[in-house]
C-alpha cells in the first residue's frame, strides 16, 4: 500500500507540473483535453451526479456490466461480471464474477465488493441513488436484498422488471464496484468512506486518477494491469478551459489533442483546418416544448396539433442551433433502445392555420418564461414569430435558470423550453419522465416528471403501457413497446420534443476511436489511440 501512495504521491507532483504547460505537440503516449470540469463537486461513485464527474469515474471505475468503447450500439456488455443468470420468476439476478481482476490497490475484485459498493450507495442515499433504488432497495433492506455468496452475487428485485432494464441501469456511474478494503481504511465516522472517495480512487478501471485540482486541471495514468489490456494512452490530461475560442486556438496549435466545448463557429471554422478535424457525436440530451395543461388556450386540442406545426425544425437546426441540436420528435433519444427516428411534423403555418380554424381557435395571447440562454431565447423568439403568423400571440420573459425552474416545478409555466437529459442509458429513464404521470393532482407535486410540470393528465393506457415496459424480458418486444408508446404520445401529448443535442469535438488528426459516450454514458479513453 505504501508503494501506491508513494506513486500517487509523485504522479500528482508529475501532474501540477505538467498541467500548465503549453505543447507544440503532445507526447504520443498522453491524451491532453480541454473541456469545462467546474462542475465536479465530488468523485465518489455514489455521489458523483454531474457530467464531468462522471467522465472521470467512468474511467477509473468498472461495473458489472458496461459498454463496448468500439461499439455503443451493442448496448451492455459483460465486464466484472462474466455472465448473469436470471431466476425463473424473473425476481433475482445472479451474476458470476470474473476471476483475477485486481483494484488499483492490488487488492482482489470479489463479489463481496460488489454487493457492498451497491449496499453502500443505497446506504448513502445521495442525488443518483433512486437509480438503484427504483428496484426495491432501501437502507433498511440492502443488505439482505443485495447479497454476495463466494464468487456470485444476487439482487434480489421487489418486481420480475426486464433484464435489459436493471442491466441498462447497472451500466450508470452510482454502480461503480469500488475497493471495500481500502475504502474501509478511509471512513470517517459514518460516512462510509464519502469524504475520502470524494477526492480519491478506489477503482479497477482502465486509468488511475493521478491528480485533482478543482476548476483546473484531471490527470488520470494507464492501469498497466487492467483486465481489458493496459491502455494506449498512458496519460490523459483534462485541462479546465472554459472558453471555446481558447479551446480552438490550443488546439489549432498542437497544444491539446482535444477539444470538448466549442461554439458553433468555432467547430465550424476548425471544420477542413490543417491538422485538425471535428467529430458530431449525438448527446442524450432532447429540447422540447412543454405546453402547460393548466392554461385554457393551450389544453385546447386544436392548439397542441397546430403547435407542432409552428416549429422550424430544419430552418432553426440550420441557423442559430447549426452544430448544437438536430431535429427529433420522439422522446427517447437515437442510441436508446426503442428510440424512434419518424418526424411526423413539418413546418407548416398555413396547416397549423387550418388546424385553429378547424377548432374554432380565433387566435389568443400567451405570457411565458424563458431561461435566458441563448439557444432556449432564440427557439423562443423563432415560435413567437411563427405563432404570429398563425394568429397567436406570444409574450416571452427572460429569467434566470434557477427562477425558470422553480416556476417550471411549481407548474407556473404556459410554454416551457428547455432540455432533459437522461439520468440511466435504458428507456424508461424519459418514458417515466414524459408519458407516465399516474396522480396530476397538484398535492401530488411529482416535480420530477415532465408530465406532471406540464399539468398532462397521461391516459390510463399509457401509463399502464410504460410500467409494462420495465417488465418485458424481450428486449425486441421492449423495443416494440416503447416505439408504439411513443407514436401515441405523439398523437396526443402536450409535451413536444423538437431536437436532440450533438457534441462537436475539435480533434488533432490521428486521434484515433475518441468516444465521447454518444447518448448513453460518459466519455471512454481506453479505446483511445494516436498515429497517423
Amino acid at each position: 500500500m505504501n508503494k501506491v501512495l508513494n506513486t500517487r504521491a509523485i504522479l500528482l507532483a508529475s501532474a501540477l507540473a505538467i498541467a500548465p504547460a503549453a505543447y507544440a505537440e503532445t507526447p504520443a503516449d498522453a491524451l491532453v483535453v480541454a473541456a469545462t470540469i467546474d462542475d465536479i463537486i465530488s468523485l465518489d461513485p455514489a455521489q458523483a451526479f454531474e457530467f464531468s464527474g462522471n467522465d472521470v469515474n467512468n474511467n477509473t471505475y468498472d461495473r458489472l456490466v458496461d459498454f463496448d468503447p468500439t461499439d455503443l450500439d451493442a448496448g451492455f456488455q459483460p465486464s466484472l461480471a462474466e455472465s448473469w443468470e436470471v431466476s425463473e420468476d424473473g425476481m433475482s439476478i445472479t451474476f458470476t464474477m470474473r476471476e483475477g481482476v485486481t483494484f488499483h490497490s492490488g487488492n482482489p475484485v470479489r463479489a463481496e465488493d460488489a454487493a457492498w459498493s451497491l449496499q453502500r450507495a443505497v446506504k448513502l442515499d445521495k442525488t443518483p441513488s433512486f437509480i438503484l433504488t427504483q428496484f426495491g432497495f432501501t437502507p433498511d433492506n440492502v443488505e439482505e436484498k443485495i447479497v454476495a455468496d463466494g464468487n456470485m452475487l444476487t439482487l434480489h428485485l421487489d418486481a420480475p422488471y426486464a433484464q435489459s432494464f436493471v442491466l441498462n441501469c447497472l451500466t450508470a456511474n452510482i454502480a461503480s464496484v469500488v475497493d471495500k478494503e481500502l475504502v474501509m481504511q478511509n471512513v470517517d465516522g459514518e460516512d462510509l468512506g464519502n469524504a475520502w472517495l470524494s477526492t480519491n480512487d478506489a477503482g479497477s478501471g482502465a486509468y488511475v486518477l493521478a491528480a485533482w485540482r478543482a476548476n483546473e486541471v484531471v490527470q488520470l495514468t494507464a492501469y498497466e494491469d487492467y483486465f481489458q489490456g493496459a491502455p494506449a494512452m498512458k496519460r490523459v490530461i483534462i485541462q479546465n478551459v472554459s472558453e471555446s475560442s481558447a479551446q480552438r486556438l490550443q488546439l489549432e496549435q498542437g497544444d491539446i489533442d482535444v477539444a470538448r466545448a466549442l461554439s458553433p463557429t468555432d467547430a465550424e471554422a476548425i471544420s477542413g483546418g490543417e491538422g485538425v478535424h471535428i467529430e458530431d457525436q449525438p448527446r442524450g440530451r432532447i429540447l422540447y416544448m412543454g405546453l402547460n395543461q393548466k392554461d385554457e388556450l393551450l389544453s385546447n386540442p386544436a392548439v397542441i396539433e397546430a403547435m407542432k406545426y409552428l416549429v422550424n425544425y430544419d430552418g432553426i437546426a440550420d441557423s442559430f442551433l447549426k452544430g448544437q441540436f438536430v431535429p427529433h420528435q420522439s422522446f427517447l433519444p437515437k442510441g436508446y433502445l426503442g428510440a424512434l427516428d419518424e418526424m411526423p411534423w413539418t413546418y407548416d403555418v398555413e396547416k397549423a392555420k387550418q388546424i385553429l380554424a378547424d377548432g374554432g381557435v380565433e387566435g389568443g395571447e400567451i405570457t411565458t418564461r424563458v431561461r435566458d440562454l441563448r439557444e432556449y431565447t432564440d427557439v423562443a423568439q423563432a415560435l413567437q414569430a411563427s405563432m404570429a403568423e398563425a394568429g397567436l400571440t406570444l409574450n416571452i420573459e427572460q429569467m434566470t435558470g434557477a427562477q425558470v425552474l422553480d416556476a417550471y416545478r411549481a407548474r407556473e409555466v404556459p410554454i416551457f423550453l428547455g432540455e432533459w437529459g437522461p439520468d440511466y442509458s435504458d428507456p424508461n429513464t424519459n418514458a417515466a419522465t414524459f408519458a407516465y404521470n399516474p396522480d396530476n393532482a397538484d398535492e401530488a407535486n411529482a416535480t420530477g416528471l415532465l408530465a406532471w410540470r406540464n399539468a398532462y393528465e397521461v391516459p390510463a393506457e399509457m401509463n399502464e403501457a410504460t410500467l409494462a415496459a420495465t417488465q418485458e424480458q424481450d428486449s425486441d418486444a421492449r423495443a416494440t413497446m416503447y416505439q408504439d408508446i411513443q407514436r401515441q404520445y405523439q398523437a396526443e401529448a402536450p409535451i413536444i420534443p423538437l431536437f436532440q443535442r450533438i457534441e462537436p469535438t475539435g480533434l488533432r488528426d490521428g486521434v484515433n476511436n475518441w468516444q465521447s459516450g454518444g447518448s448513453v454514458t460518459s466519455v471512454i479513453y481506453r479505446a483511445v489511440t494516436k498515429g497517423e
